[in-house]
Protein backbone atom coordinates (compact mmCIF):
# COMPACT_ATOMS: atom_id res chain seq x y z
CA UNK A 1 0.00 0.00 0.00
CA UNK A 2 1.62 3.21 -0.67
CA UNK A 3 0.31 6.43 1.39
CA UNK A 4 0.04 9.77 -0.61
CA UNK A 5 0.32 12.72 0.93
CA UNK A 6 -2.11 15.76 -0.06
CA UNK A 7 -0.67 18.57 0.86
CA UNK A 8 -1.77 21.83 -0.55
CA UNK A 9 -0.32 25.61 -0.45
CA UNK A 10 -3.36 27.94 0.71
CA UNK A 11 -2.86 31.04 -1.38
CA UNK A 12 -3.24 33.69 0.91
CA UNK A 13 -3.40 36.21 -1.38
CA UNK A 14 -7.14 36.95 -2.40
CA UNK A 15 -5.45 39.33 -5.32
CA UNK A 16 -2.10 39.77 -7.45
CA UNK A 17 0.76 42.28 -6.23
CA UNK A 18 -0.15 43.94 -9.91
CA UNK A 19 -3.76 44.49 -8.56
CA UNK A 20 -2.99 45.45 -4.95
CA UNK A 21 0.02 48.38 -6.69
CA UNK A 22 -3.08 49.49 -9.47
CA UNK A 23 -4.92 50.10 -6.63
CA UNK A 24 -3.33 51.88 -4.45
CA UNK A 25 -1.43 54.04 -7.50
CA UNK A 26 -5.10 54.25 -8.71
CA UNK A 27 -6.77 56.07 -5.37
CA UNK A 28 -3.32 58.21 -5.15
CA UNK A 29 -3.59 59.50 -8.48
CA UNK A 30 -7.49 60.39 -7.99
CA UNK A 31 -6.74 61.75 -4.33
CA UNK A 32 -3.70 64.20 -6.20
CA UNK A 33 -5.68 64.85 -9.30
CA UNK A 34 -8.76 66.10 -6.97
CA UNK A 35 -6.22 68.21 -5.11
CA UNK A 36 -4.47 70.14 -8.11
CA UNK A 37 -7.77 71.15 -10.34
CA UNK A 38 -8.44 74.10 -8.34
CA UNK A 39 -4.91 74.97 -7.94
CA UNK A 40 -3.77 78.75 -9.99
CA UNK A 41 -0.43 78.53 -11.88
CA UNK A 42 2.05 80.74 -10.78
CA UNK A 43 4.21 82.42 -13.49
CA UNK A 44 7.38 81.27 -11.69
CA UNK A 45 6.98 77.99 -11.74
CA UNK A 46 7.71 75.67 -14.63
CA UNK A 47 5.32 75.26 -17.51
CA UNK A 48 4.59 71.28 -16.76
CA UNK A 49 5.14 71.45 -12.97
CA UNK A 50 1.70 69.05 -12.79
CA UNK A 51 3.73 66.34 -14.35
CA UNK A 52 6.11 65.17 -10.75
CA UNK A 53 2.72 65.48 -8.63
CA UNK A 54 1.11 63.17 -10.94
CA UNK A 55 4.07 60.65 -10.75
CA UNK A 56 5.59 60.39 -7.68
CA UNK A 57 2.30 60.42 -5.73
CA UNK A 58 0.92 57.65 -7.58
CA UNK A 59 4.10 55.59 -7.12
CA UNK A 60 4.11 56.40 -3.19
CA UNK A 61 0.59 54.99 -3.69
CA UNK A 62 2.16 51.92 -5.60
CA UNK A 63 4.25 51.12 -2.68
CA UNK A 64 1.52 51.79 -0.22
CA UNK A 65 -0.45 48.89 -1.81
CA UNK A 66 3.14 46.33 -2.12
CA UNK A 67 2.96 46.97 1.73
CA UNK A 68 -0.68 46.30 2.01
CA UNK A 69 0.04 43.04 -0.11
CA UNK A 70 2.84 41.74 1.88
CA UNK A 71 0.67 41.85 5.09
CA UNK A 72 -1.89 39.66 3.79
CA UNK A 73 -0.25 36.75 5.69
CA UNK A 74 -1.69 38.66 8.89
CA UNK A 75 -4.61 39.58 7.69
CA UNK A 76 -5.64 35.49 7.19
CA UNK A 77 -4.76 34.95 10.74
CA UNK A 78 -8.14 36.18 11.59
CA UNK A 79 -8.91 38.04 14.79
CA UNK A 80 -6.69 40.82 16.27
CA UNK A 81 -4.18 40.12 13.53
CA UNK A 82 -6.55 41.05 11.00
CA UNK A 83 -7.46 44.24 12.89
CA UNK A 84 -3.83 45.26 13.29
CA UNK A 85 -3.16 44.14 9.98
CA UNK A 86 -5.36 46.57 8.82
CA UNK A 87 -4.63 49.85 10.79
CA UNK A 88 -0.91 48.84 9.64
CA UNK A 89 -1.70 48.76 6.06
CA UNK A 90 -3.79 52.21 6.58
CA UNK A 91 -0.83 54.09 8.30
CA UNK A 92 1.62 52.96 6.02
CA UNK A 93 -0.28 53.74 3.19
CA UNK A 94 -1.46 57.42 4.31
CA UNK A 95 2.30 57.72 5.40
CA UNK A 96 3.72 56.77 1.48
CA UNK A 97 0.75 59.32 0.24
CA UNK A 98 2.16 62.25 2.46
CA UNK A 99 5.87 61.79 1.87
CA UNK A 100 4.94 61.37 -1.98
CA UNK A 101 2.72 64.40 -1.82
CA UNK A 102 5.45 66.56 -0.19
CA UNK A 103 8.36 65.10 -2.88
CA UNK A 104 5.50 66.19 -6.00
CA UNK A 105 4.57 69.60 -5.07
CA UNK A 106 8.04 70.63 -3.36
CA UNK A 107 9.03 73.78 -5.25
CA UNK A 108 5.35 74.59 -5.88
CA UNK A 109 2.23 74.19 -3.55
CA UNK A 110 4.88 72.61 -0.77
CA UNK A 111 7.07 76.09 -0.19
Amino acid sequence: MTTTNHLTNKDIHSQSLGIRMLQGAGIAFLLIGLFLLPVDTNPAWPKYWMIRPLIVVPFAGAVGGFFYYKLDHLRVQGGWMRFWAAVLSFFIYVFGLWVGTILGLDGTLWN
